[in-house]
């Protein structure tokens, strides 16, 4: 036999082997190894601190959430003021548009026709009175010549 046989007798191995029979059950009648015992509470207590910082971070990412969620509708309050604010104004300004400027806007446009009738009215009463003063000048030549006879 080897060394290692040598050190453990038959005891021992049974006393191992009552001792870690079952990893899932943990009886206080039966006795079991401090070591493990230490380890499982370290274990138990790191899971526990584990466990507690996860939940610490869900709960901070609700505040954090909570929080944004409250300036995001602090934010679209004011954005919707402004956007009321806004309507308000242009309707404000369409309508001044349509009882002040529009009426003003016609004006000038109907005083725009009139001129260009007037403008082509002066146009022909010109070419009118070019032709007369043609026409005048001419009789005035007839009669300058019928005169010199």
């Amino acid at each position: 036999m080897s060394e290692e046989d040598d050190t453990w007798t038959a005891d021992r191995k049974n006393k191992d082997m009552r001792m870690f029979q079952s990893c899932s059950s943990f009886e206080l009648s039966d006795p079991h190894d401090p070591v493990l015992s230490r380890l499982a509470t370290q274990m138990f207590k790191r899971t526990n601190d584990y466990l507690q910082g996860e939940m610490t971070a869900g709960q901070d990412h609700y505040v954090l959430l909570e929080e944004i969620n409250r300036l995001v509708i602090t934010k679209y309050a004011d954005l919707r003021s402004l956007a009321v604010n806004l309507t308000k104004s242009i309707n404000e300004s369409n309508e001044k548009y349509e009882t002040e400027i529009k009426p003003l806007l016609q004006h000038i446009e109907d005083i725009d026709n009139e001129m260009s009738v007037l403008e082509a009215t002066a146009f022909r009463l010109d070419s009118y009175t070019k032709q007369l003063l043609a026409r005048f000048v001419e009789l005035l030549d007839i009669d300058n010549n019928s005169n010199e006879k």
